[in-house]
Formats: structure tokens, sequence, C-alpha cells
């Protein structure tokens, strides 16, 4: 899993983990597969259909290795770019929940972010 496609994944679950998508969240996720998919060709059908198959009690497991792919694939600015679209994400629709707070949270714990960036 590329950089691309795992920030696509972080950011679905980001959405999905409070149980309610609210469609600016989704315009989030739009802008940021316009700034990262266009050149790649990546079939994001396979990408929906794995995350549509996701079970709640599997979004843990399927995140943390979504930022390892992640992380593995990128520099400290990149992180620190991302973790912005991260952000806007949770912010979308004007609360933050708890399951999004832990998740952002492992997002900065996991890549040694300053949550202050």
């Amino acid at each position: 899993m590329n950089k691309a496609i795992a920030g696509y994944h972080i950011l679905s679950i980001l959405s999905m983990v409070d149980d309610e998508f609210d469609p600016t969240e989704g315009l989030v996720i739009v802008d940021y597969l316009k700034m990262y998919f266009p050149p790649l060709h990546i079939n994001l059908d396979n990408e929906v259909e794995k995350l549509s198959t996701l079970k709640k009690e599997e979004y843990p497991n399927h995140f943390s290795n979504c930022l390892d792919a992640f992380y593995s694939d990128s520099n400290e600015k990149e992180r620190i770019d991302f973790l912005k679209f991260a952000v806007k994400l949770i912010k979308a629709d004007h609360k933050i929940t708890m399951d999004e707070n832990k998740y952002f949270n492992e997002i900065i714990d996991r890549w040694d972010l300053d949550p202050n960036f």
C-alpha cells in the first residue's frame, strides 16, 4: 500500500469512526484525492470495496497498518501536510467525537509529530 492509498484509508476511517458520515467530510477526502491521486493510476473502486467491507472492530488494526504504510512511504513534511487533511476532516462537521480524537492522537503519537504543527 503506497502513501496515497494509505492516506485515503486513514481519512476514510476517520470519517466513519463516529458512525455518521457528513458530506463536508467527503469534500475533504475529495480534496485529498485530487491532490494525491491524479498522477497515480489507482483503481479507487477496489479501495472503496475494501473499506466498505471492514467491520468497525477491524478499524483499529487496519488504521494501524495504514499508518505504518504511509509513514514508510513519506517524509516528515508529507506527514505534516497529511495531518492538516486529518484535522480538516475531523472538524468538518463541527464536532469532534472521542473516537475521532483517539484515532487522530494515534496518528500524532505513531508518527511522533508535534501536535502544534
